[in-house]
């Protein structure tokens, strides 16, 4: 009890300590050096009949035995001594102060062997003695005023108490991606796996530029996925860094697959080693709601900021119109002319033959309407606001280049189809992502339409930096896409990009419904949002107070984060966090992980050293590019031309015909 009675009965006992040792001392020294005294004249009868007593108690015999009991009760003094506490002193200043005492206490003895006088000796004796039983309660003293309390000195950024149980078990099925890793429990390093189980829950690979996305976790999923007999498509932003990755397992694994799947590129830089497809396959739109969805899907694409005003009048027109023009290329002859390229010219006509051959098509005649009424009322600016926007933005389309890949027709989009299975892979070019990502985004979005249906092969799209293009509908595609066997991938830096680029509600919704998600270093709101899904662990916390006599200690446990923003934050290339899905038969109790992945530096090296480049698809020249362009250009001159006699010479259409400059005809 700290009452203040105790405190003084404890302070006379030490004090009482102290004397009985500086008593015991002084006696010792006027038994040993007896003669200096008498010489000095410092002796007594009473003294020395006083002396004679203790003499025969044995106290002063072996000479350092009464040294050794004032010794025993200056230690019960200091430990009593509760000095003022000070940060900056350390223990070993106290172990000085006692260490060079306790030498000086005892080697004082050494004195008598001088050849001096014995009051010399005596003086010199106790002088040095003394000094050393004053050092020892200096050292003793100082000892006292040392704060020995040390909570985690070296965990300044609290990791150790930060740690928690991750998975170290491999577990594996048909779909899985298993990515071997190492974290820390504590102060030891343990062996773990990230088990992602069920892929088709969706997947959420976030980190900034350096964090290692693409070499610590797509690769690995591109690599196990194929192996494992999966159709893929794959989104590389920066071509042909996965797309590489894909076509040598692809190599590898073929006989993996019941059907040996085909390997099929996109790349619109270097035409002799990319495929041709037409996005807007006739066979693949079955009716006109698949038009619209591809008229929104390039129109977004080309105008980002249109994604957060759908609705507006002057968004939703200018796609209005556009799906009038896809549509009505599909209706005609069947869709031979139905392709991306022949849209952009057949919009290019002048108003009065591009509205009389929309009329012919009953389908688009609601769509087409408000137009015409627009421009038979000399409402041209209004007219030009809901068109000229559209024909803008797809006049950036009409190169060579992009007509000779969207017209062709070397491959269907139904890459998971059991009897054709396929393997494509589409190159963007960071240097021209607006106008290739628009493309791209379109290939995506029809694709995904054909994909994800039952009854058809396991397949996995990848997105590397999914932000860069438009894939409407992405959060019901997530899902929906579990019951049909896809797996997606979304690979982007941050879910502000995500915010940017699709808006903040649906880029909420993306975030929120993927069951995988693997993180890099990422910072701000990503690294808050993240922190709070991991949730909280039990950490030990401790606290402590000084004051003049003590130091109180406070130990409790208490919820905090598993993974604070702070560290997220900081996290070094090759260290991730996340939390995976599990199954209803295969459960994972510890889902969150925080590990740094081991890949096998070598080994990936001498992979990639032996990689075969993808070849060429067929020997190109200019010419026959440039031709492909002409070509084009002529078909829809024909289709203007062709139609329009055939409409002026049947008198059952010739109410069609939109003639507002009549001396054109």
């Amino acid at each position: 009890m700290q009452t203040s009675e105790n405190q003084q009965a404890l302070s006379k006992i030490l004090d009482m300590s102290r004397l009985i040792a500086i008593t015991v001392l002084a006696l010792h020294f006027y038994y040993g050096c007896y003669s200096a005294f008498e010489s000095w004249k410092l002796v007594s009868p009473l003294g020395n009949k006083l002396l004679d007593n203790l003499v025969r108690t044995g106290l002063f015999i072996p000479f350092h035995k009464a040294k050794l009991i004032a010794l025993c009760f200056l230690g019960i003094s200091l430990l009593g001594v509760k000095g003022k506490k000070k940060e900056g002193l350390r223990m070993k200043t106290g172990l000085y102060y006692t260490g060079t005492g306790l030498f000086l206490y005892f080697a004082g003895y050494l004195i008598f062997d001088w050849t001096f006088s014995a009051e010399a000796l005596a003086a010199c004796y106790i002088i040095i003695t003394s000094l050393g039983f004053t050092l020892l309660i200096a050292g003793g003293t100082l000892i006292s005023r040392v704060i020995t309390l040390r909570i985690n000195s070296q965990d300044i950024f609290n990791e150790e108490n930060e740690t928690f149980p991750q998975e170290q078990r491999l577990l594996t099925n048909e779909y899985s991606v298993n990515l071997s890793a190492r974290y820390q429990l504590k102060n030891k390093h343990r062996a773990s796996w990230i088990n992602i189980i069920n892929p088709f829950r969706g997947l959420l690979v976030l980190g900034s530029p350096g964090s290692g996305k693409s070499y610590f976790v797509i690769r690995h999923i591109i690599s196990q996925h194929i192996s494992k007999g999966f159709s893929a498509f794959i989104y590389d932003f920066k071509y042909d860094d996965l797309s590489l990755i894909a076509y040598n397992w692809w190599l590898k694994s073929r006989a993996n697959y019941p059907v040996a799947p085909k390997f099929y590129t996109i790349n619109f830089d270097d035409l002799s080693r990319s495929h041709r497809c037409n996005p807007l396959e006739a066979a693949a739109m079955q009716d006109i709601t698949d038009a619209a969805e591809s008229a929104r899907t390039i129109l977004l694409g080309l105008n980002r900021e249109w994604i957060k005003k759908q609705g507006d009048f002057f968004v939703e027109s200018p796609i209005n119109f556009l799906t009038a023009v896809i549509w009505y290329l599909r209706k005609y002859q069947n869709g031979i002319f139905c392709t991306l390229p022949h849209v952009i010219e057949i919009m290019q006509l002048d108003y009065d033959k591009l509205f009389t051959l929309l009329r012919t098509e009953k389908e688009i005649e609601v769509l087409i309407n408000p137009f015409i009424t627009a421009y038979l009322n000399d409402a041209m600016e209004q007219l030009e606001g809901q068109i000229a926007s559209a024909k803008i933005a797809l006049a950036r389309l009409a190169s060579p280049q992009l007509y000779y890949v969207l017209s062709g027709n070397d491959f269907t989009l139904d890459i998971n189809n059991p009897a054709e299975p396929k393997i494509l892979c589409v190159g963007n070019n960071p240097q021209k992502i607006q106008i290739y990502g628009s493309v791209l985004s379109l290939y995506v979005n029809r694709l995904v339409k054909i994909v994800n249906k039952k009854g058809k092969l396991k397949s996995s799209l990848i997105f590397d930096e999914f932000p860069t293009i438009y894939l409407s509908g992405i959060d019901n595609l997530i899902a929906t896409a579990r019951s049909n066997k896809v797996a997606i991938t979304l690979g982007l830096q941050d879910f502000s990009q995500l915010r940017k680029d699709y808006g903040k509600e649906q880029a909420d919704v993306i975030a929120s419904i993927t069951g995988n998600i693997i993180c890099g270093q990422v910072t701000g709101d990503t690294a808050k949002q993240l922190s709070e899904r991991f949730g909280k662990i039990m950490q030990d916390r401790t606290s402590y107070s000084i004051n003049r006599t003590d130091t109180s200690i406070s130990r409790s446990k208490q919820l905090d984060m598993a993974v604070p923003a702070s560290k997220i934050a900081s996290l070094s290339a090759g260290e991730f966090v996340g939390m995976v899905a599990d199954n209803p038969d295969e459960k994972i109790e510890l889902k969150t992980f925080h590990a740094e992945i081991i890949n096998d530096h070598k080994q990936l090296a001498a992979e990639q050293q032996a990689y075969v480049p993808i070849p060429e698809v067929r020997t190109l020249d200019e010419n026959m590019v440039n031709r492909n362009f002409d070509e084009i250009r002529q078909d829809v001159q024909s289709i203007a031309d062709s139609e329009f006699e055939r409409i002026l010479e049947d008198p059952a259409f010739t109410h069609l015909i939109i003639q507002k400059n009549k001396s054109k005809y």
